[in-house]
């Protein structure tokens, strides 16, 4: 049976073990250890040697590392310390070419690659990028985007660039891609409605920063009560033509949806 893509993906600090038992107990789908933007520059070495302690990793979820950019001095050294540990994948930050995905492929063979799209060279290069050896699903660093390019962080400034994410995820029949991150940590409110957002736009999960966006982001891409109750009406009768379902034709592209949204609903509970 093929296992669902992760809804739920929840960063934690490399130098911070203390708190991977607190992010595997999250719900959190997947965990991204991380080795980039959480520890500072004098800190990466020892978070790298805190990987490599036995037993350290947590055993009951997907774990993924964050490396550093390969545009970074740490880049190589990342990737020499992941290349030992039994890991479910690569996060590569700031992708932006074909090459940056060959380099990390090349020194960990095998690797599942996350590849973070998060400046306007890797939005540029995204079709090729997500065709690459390796790369099994494609995440939107929306933070960082903005920077690159001088755009409030708003939904409006980045619907262009999260459509590109999505539609090129799908040519290359990728695992929907993941959402960035919400940098509200106490507005459940917001950040199921900033879930329910990218869930609309095809995106398929969310990047979190904290245990408390677990359960709010997973609403945010769980099919509402009412959808359910309209896809198993719409699929009730077994039909394959053209019906009338609630005052509305139903074919084929619309059973596939319904289809959709009750897979959805048994990937979100």
């Amino acid at each position: 049976m093929v296992k669902p893509p992760h809804v739920t993906v929840l960063f934690v600090p490399a130098n911070r073990p203390d708190r991977y038992a607190k992010a595997e107990s999250s719900g959190a789908d997947a965990i991204i250890i991380d080795l980039e933007d959480a520890v500072a520059p004098e800190a990466k070495e020892a978070a790298r040697s805190t990987l490599r302690l036995p037993g350290v990793l947590p055993k009951g979820s997907d774990v993924f590392v964050r490396v550093n950019s390969r545009q970074t001095p740490w880049y190589s050294d990342d990737l020499a310390a992941v290349a030992q540990l039994s890991i479910a994948g690569v996060v590569l930050p700031k992708t932006e070419s074909l090459e940056d995905i060959e380099t990390t492929s090349r020194s960990i063979p095998g690797a599942r690659v996350i590849a973070l799209i998060e400046t306007a060279r890797g939005l540029a290069s995204v079709r090729e990028i997500s065709g690459a050896t390796g790369v099994t699903r494609l995440a939107f660093g929306s933070i960082d985007f903005c920077v690159d390019i001088g755009a409030a962080h708003e939904r409006e400034a980045l619907l262009a660039a999260r459509s590109e994410i999505v539609l090129a995820s799908r040519l290359r029949e990728l695992q929907p891609p993941l959402d960035g991150v919400t940098t509200a940590l106490d507005d459940s409110a917001l950040i199921e409605d900033d879930a329910r957002y990218a869930h609309r736009l095809g995106f398929g999960g969310k990047l979190c920063i904290h245990p408390s966006q677990i359960v709010p982001v997973r609403r945010g891409f769980a099919s509402s009560p009412e959808e359910i109750a309209w896809a198993k009406r719409v699929l009730a009768d077994g039909a394959t033509g053209a019906i009338s379902v609630d005052g509305m034709m139903i074919d084929s592209p619309v059973r596939a949806r319904a289809r959709q949204i009750l897979a959805l609903d048994s990937n979100t509970r």
